[in-house]
């Protein structure tokens, strides 16, 4: 019996999304689940192009980044994931993509603004940028110095508010309570970079949007308070 079919399975599925979504070329990107009983998470295989992918070939790591189960190597960025694991309690997936708007914010070394309600509705904050690594953070466990970036920006904001962040001169990494709600928060994070790119196109001098509307948006789709959407039954 495959004691990791299910993550395995999850972990597939959600890469085949950032494909059908149109996040990812060739084999860029990747995305992981996490069992958090059991401290193991499924992430895609490195270099492997995503319509050659079967659940099969996802590869089961716990958080020291031991492999538990999988014959191909894992993703480069598996470090940057198990260290997130590691310190962000209750997210249960993420996802790295080099999509071209957002990584355009992270290579500009440059936070994406709350500029409409549509960023409003997904964060009440400016997407966070991490500082450029230092050549000494490059020389060392690069994949890991990648994750230590992350959880410095974070000292100072929620992870479970703002679910996402863009890596200096990289490109974004987004996180979520599943592995799903990541893949999630990818595809509209590109989208928010796109709006907040032409936004500036048609005026370099657009102000952020103002605090009132950022809660109101940001507060009807999260917290006890929120009414968007359907009452589960």
């Amino acid at each position: 019996m495959d004691d990791y079919r299910e993550i395995k399975q999850r972990a597939w599925e959600c890469n085949q999304g950032l494909m059908k979504n149109g996040l990812v070329k060739y084999t860029f990107g990747n995305v992981s689940a996490f069992d958090s009983v059991r401290g193991v998470f499924a992430i895609k295989p490195s270099g492997v192009p995503y319509e050659d992918l079967k659940p099969g070939d996802m590869v089961v790591v716990d958080l020291d980044n031991r492999v538990l189960e999988g014959k191909l190597r894992y993703s480069s960025d598996t470090k940057t994931h198990s260290l997130l694991y590691r310190n962000f309690h209750g997210i249960g997936g993420i996802t790295h993509v080099h999509a071209p708007y957002s990584v355009a914010w992270a290579q500009a070394v440059k936070p994406i603004p709350v500029f409409g309600t549509t960023h409003a509705d997904l964060a009440p904050h400016d997407i966070p940028c991490t500082g450029v690594m230092s050549d000494e953070m490059i020389r060392g466990d690069y994949e890991e110095e990648t994750g230590n970036q992350i959880l410095e920006v974070f000292k100072d904001i929620s992870f479970k508010e703002v679910e996402m962040v863009l890596v200096a001169c990289h490109g974004p990494f987004t996180w979520g309570e599943t592995p799903e709600k990541a893949l999630y928060n990818c595809v509209i994070l590109e989208e928010i970079a796109k709006m907040a790119i032409f936004t500036l196109d048609i005026n370099p001098n657009a102000k952020r949007l103002k605090k009132a509307l950022i809660d109101k948006h940001y507060l009807r789709k999260h917290g006890t308070g929120s009414y968007y959407g359907q009452e589960s039954k």
